[in-house]
């Protein structure tokens, strides 16, 4: 069965997706080769755009993913994207997305792990 997630602009980016079969909370999905990390759509909360080439996946769980497209995906800051998978997964360096308003196709690339970057201590006078 087919599975359209929209995602529309902003920081707090909302999908619309239905439901699958249940796996650990997180847990990437099983990947066809070691190197591909797979995500459960059912399990992303919401996505958010980093720059032309870099959105973070959250997850239901905490769990945060970034993804490094293959290439600038631009207009993804304001129209946002959609991508359809076959079997609940959004896969990386296997799946691409497309710009909702601009029909732009990009390639998703490697998920890793985030963590955001650490906050400067504050200034003391």
């Amino acid at each position: 069965m087919n599975k359209l997630a929209r995602i529309a602009a902003g920081a707090s980016i909302a999908l619309s997706i239905g439901t699958s079969a249940a796996a650990a909370a997180d847990a990437p999905a099983a990947a066809p080769n070691p190197n591909t990390v797979c995500l459960w759509t059912y399990q992303i909360d919401h996505t958010h755009y980093i720059a032309p080439r870099t959105i973070l996946f959250y997850m239901k769980g905490g769990t945060v993913w970034q993804n490094t497209l293959v290439n600038d995906c631009n207009g993804l800051s304001f129209n946002g994207f959609a991508y359809v998978t076959r079997d609940g997964q959004i896969c990386s360096n296997m799946q691409s997305i497309i710009v909702l308003r601009t029909h732009q196709v990009c390639l998703l690339g490697q998920f890793t792990p985030y963590t955001p970057p650490a906050k400067a201590p504050p200034v003391q006078n």
